[in-house]
């Protein structure tokens, strides 16, 4: 058994059974089920988020104090080279946008490869995720005026887009991409355990919304049908919001 300590980072479970993980401002890692490092691509510029793909590659993210002159998603080979690469600046340089900074600039904190080969990028600073194209060109933004500091998005095979609305009302929101508009929401957790920082949907239908003291599992109605609490932290402070969970998923693992 290993155990990090650095605060904020991704874990996925691949189809191989090993663990792929990100480690902030020190890289992106696969390890096997005895702990041995198989891969890592080690990069300061790491943050929040990396998706193994189909191809092999990793996409990987830096949104943690990133500036207008880095690269905020990169799409990792297995020998470690940067095969794409996509970059705010090139396509929001301007106001509203160009003097916005909470640590960072964009803060990106999520990306995922969609099946359309185009590419949901969650840009946190901005309140909104951006499709772009595989030439990096904007297709869409998505929750503009909706959305509150975005965490973890997920499409859904209905097409909508689930997420973790990270400001007040602390919940987890479900929107039409294509109409923009909220279709379904869960209600906001009380200050105590938030923010909330992921959202998933389960087979059964019901969502797994992890807040930073307390995960639950509700149903489309908004019943709690199972949840586990973590006690003996404060959330105040610098230090508080470094503790507590950060993401939660259901492995099906026995």
């Amino acid at each position: 058994m290993r155990q990090y300590t650095n605060p904020g980072f991704d874990v996925e479970l691949l189809s191989n059974n090993n663990i792929l993980f990100v480690l902030p401002r020190n890289g992106v890692h696969e390890i096997d089920r005895n702990g041995k490092v198989i891969w890592s691509y080690l990069d300061k510029k790491v943050s929040h988020d990396a998706d193994r793909l189909p191809n092999g590659n990793t996409l990987v993210v830096y949104g943690n104090e990133d500036s207008p002159s880095d690269a905020q998603v990169k799409e990792i080979n297995p020998k470690g080279e940067i095969v794409w690469a996509w970059y705010a600046k090139d396509h929001f340089h301007k106001s509203p946008y160009k003097d916005v900074y909470d640590q960072g600039w964009t803060h990106t904190n999520a990306v995922t490869r969609l099946p359309n080969g185009n590419t949901l990028i969650s840009l946190r600073n901005f309140n909104f995720v951006v499709e772009v194209d595989p030439q990096g060109s904007v297709v869409r933004t998505i929750g503009e005026g909706i959305f509150r500091y975005q965490h973890d998005p997920e499409v859904l095979p209905n097409g909508r887009i689930l997420l973790a609305n990270h400001r007040r009302p602390h919940r987890a929101i479900e929107i039409d991409p294509e109409t923009g508009k909220i279709v379904w929401q869960s209600a906001g957790f009380e200050r105590e355990v938030s923010p909330v920082r992921d959202a998933n949907r389960l087979p059964n239908g019901n969502t797994l919304i992890t807040g930073t003291t307390k995960i639950v599992e509700i149903t489309a109605e908004g019943d709690i049908v199972w949840q586990l609490r973590l006690k003996g932290i404060t959330l105040e402070g610098k230090e508080g919001a470094r503790l507590g969970f950060y993401k939660a998923e259901r492995s099906g693992i026995k």
